[in-house]
């Protein structure tokens, strides 16, 4: 089964998951997320797999977190992921998927474990 990443060039995590996923003789689908955001029912299945809810998959520390306020602990699973669909740039990364399991790439071996 051929994994897929959700991949930002410019970040060095994203990069170096992607070199782990080719050196382990794996051909992945490369999306990079910034440019073809997933769509809310491909975002659930993620955060499912993962098991995390959809602030746990934020990038805190991004200008679009504390601009839109969400750290707001009253806002909602829909309103979280609506955030995350409307600024891709929130997503952690990088993200591996293959079959019905995800990782995220931090530390990239952490994928490793969800490879066949």
């Amino acid at each position: 089964m051929q994994p897929t990443i959700y991949h930002n060039p410019r970040c060095s995590k994203s990069r170096q998951t992607l070199e782990l996923l080719k050196a382990q003789g794996h051909d992945p689908q490369v999306v990079e997320y910034l440019k073809t955001p997933p769509d809310r029912a491909t975002l659930e299945r993620i955060l499912d797999w993962l098991g995390l809810e959809p602030r746990d998959l934020m990038r805190k520390n991004e200008p679009e977190y504390r601009e839109n306020n969400l750290d707001d602990q009253s806002l909602g699973r829909d309103a979280l992921i609506e955030a995350l669909l409307a600024y891709p740039k929130l997503i952690e990364r990088p993200i591996v998927v293959t079959g019905d399991k995800a990782a995220i790439g931090r530390p990239p071996e952490q994928v490793l474990e969800i490879l066949p």
